[in-house]
């Protein structure tokens, strides 16, 4: 009986680590998705701004908007910017959604508000020390009180931005700052034709 019951134990215990590390990356997993679904949503409400700015216009500029083309004309866009359309009825819905994120995202790229990322990267590059993400996520919010951002947000963001080594990432002690690729070489000098320095402002 004393083997079984130590055989028993020691599968329990397996199980429970197995289970304990399954539990850890599906909530890794659940973050990183939330963090996405929150970009997402920030980008889509950019758009509505835009769209219902771009309305307003329209109508007081007097041009005639049937209110069925718009939408006609942009469902006939998806499928003519894939490359294979056939296929466009053979994905799951999660592609289907994935491509409708792409396409989401060229109209932002295009429009007069700038994307999150953009926003980020411009921040980093003004900055002369490295910010932690609630803190270029607080500046960023002050700067853009129209948008509604989140510190997940700005840092899945960052850690984007830092994988297409567009931005740079530290760590001093548990915190974690970000600066941009270029922010730790000097500050160009004055034009090589004055010979005097600068007076300090």
């Amino acid at each position: 009986m004393s083997e079984t019951t130590a055989e028993t134990t020691e599968l329990t215990s397996q199980y429970s680590a197995q289970v304990t590390g399954d539990l850890e990356r599906n909530l890794k997993e659940q973050e990183r998705l939330s963090g996405e679904i929150e970009a997402l949503q920030a980008q889509l409400t950019a758009l509505q701004h835009d769209h219902t700015v771009l309305v307003n216009l329209q109508q007081a500029l007097g041009i005639p908007a049937p209110a069925a083309a718009p939408a006609a004309e942009s469902a006939a866009s998806v499928p003519a910017a894939r490359k294979k359309p056939p296929e466009a009825a053979k994905q799951p819905a999660a592609a289907r959604k994935r491509t409708g994120k792409k396409a989401a995202k060229a109209p932002a790229a295009s429009s007069a508000s700038p994307t999150l990322v953009d926003l980020v990267r411009e921040h980093l590059a003004g900055q002369s020390e490295p910010r932690t993400a609630a803190e270029i996520t607080s500046a960023l919010g002050q700067a853009h009180p129209e948008r509604t951002l989140k510190t997940t947000v700005v840092r899945t963001t960052l850690e984007g931005l830092v994988a297409k080594s567009q931005a740079q990432r530290t760590k001093q002690g548990t915190s974690v700052f970000y600066t941009a690729p270029d922010a730790t070489q000097p500050v160009p000098a004055a034009p090589t034709g004055s010979q005097s320095e600068p007076a300090n402002a």
